[in-house]
């Protein structure tokens, strides 16, 4: 079938999901297409954000030594790698780091911690004293990223002041076992139930550039998609030397920016957000990725790997004539 993208603009603002084979043809748009496609993305995010754009930052809390043998990461026990390693820093160090994030214009702090998951002990009362202080000292809302939890832990941090829980699937059920064979994906599926059993707010996406098909990328949208999450990390491979994945080069600063308008279109009311690999992936296109159709970057430091100064990406929307959303 020949896709028209006016039609399908106007089905998604009259409240209609496109279709999976609708998506896999927009997945595979040809060439000549690719910038209209980009502006009718655009047109989505502008009706369901306006000019506003949802900047956030993270702490990585805890660093290395994870078991999982993720073939992307530079914190798994299976790699070596020059990622730093140190156990859990002080609550003192992540309250700091919101107060600094809010500064910095950030609208969602994040607190991420490698490992497989976290249980109850000294680890999670330090983060639940941690979220309780970031709540009553600063205006940021806190988040987390800590693996795999259940609805016992998920519940608790919530009462603690979380208000979304960060998880991502990081690729489609059928590229998995190409990326991770430590756990399950419906262990991960079941982290996301299990954080909007407890009626938090649930942030997940991916990792875009590892080997996986068009096909798959679609498969991921619609896996979110029929999660119900509230808003998605789209970050791009930057390969770390001594990774199983240090010699991956899939995209192009255009291919990005496809898979951020193909996200638009598939999910167009919730918050797509570029994160981790923008600067590597993107280069001088960077501030395209708004006009494909995001509405959220993160802002600083990654986990591993270091951002740009917040102040550029501050003047990046000032130039853009976009605003930062409010909190």
């Amino acid at each position: 079938m020949k896709i028209l993208l006016t039609e399908l603009v106007e089905r998604i603002l009259a409240g209609n999901n496109i279709s999976y084979e609708e998506a896999l043809e927009l997945a595979n748009l040809p060439d000549s297409e690719t910038i209209s496609f980009f502006s009718h993305a655009n047109q989505l995010r502008n009706h369901f954000f306006g000019n506003r754009i949802h900047l956030c930052s993270i702490i990585n809390a805890k660093s290395g030594l994870c078991p999982e043998n993720c073939s992307f990461c530079a914190q798994s026990v299976h790699h070596t790698t020059n990622a730093p390693l140190f156990p859990l820093v002080e609550e003192e160090e992540i309250v700091s780091g919101a107060i600094r994030a809010e500064s910095e214009g950030s609208g969602c702090y994040g607190i991420v911690t490698s490992g497989s998951g976290i249980r109850q002990g000294e680890e999670l009362e330090r983060i639940r004293q941690a979220l309780t202080r970031i709540r009553e000292e600063t205006g940021i809302p806190p988040a987390c990223s800590l693996g795999v939890i259940n609805l016992e832990i998920a519940s608790i941090l919530k009462e603690a002041g979380m208000e979304k829980y960060h998880h991502n699937l990081e690729t489609a059920r059928s590229f998995f076992p190409n990326i991770c064979t430590t756990h399950a994906y419906d262990d991960d599926l079941e982290t996301l139930k299990a954080v909007k059993q407890a009626g938090l707010k649930v942030c997940s996406g991916g990792i875009f550039g590892m080997g996986e098909s068009r096909a798959q990328r679609v498969e991921l949208a619609f896996t979110l998609r029929e999660m119900g999450v509230d808003s998605v990390p789209i970050n791009f491979l930057n390969p770390i030397e001594g990774t199983k994945l240090a010699d991956a080069d899939y995209l192009t600063p255009m291919e990005c920016l496809r898979i951020i308008a193909l996200y638009r279109f598939i999910l167009p009311d919730k918050q797509i957000s570029v994160c981790g690999g923008r600067e590597k992936n993107l280069r001088d296109l960077q501030s395209w990725m708004f006009f494909a159709g995001a509405s959220g970057t993160m802002i600083g430091n990654y986990l591993t790997t270091s951002g740009r100064a917040p102040l550029d990406d501050w003047q990046m929307l000032l130039d853009l004539g976009l605003t930062p959303a409010e909190q």
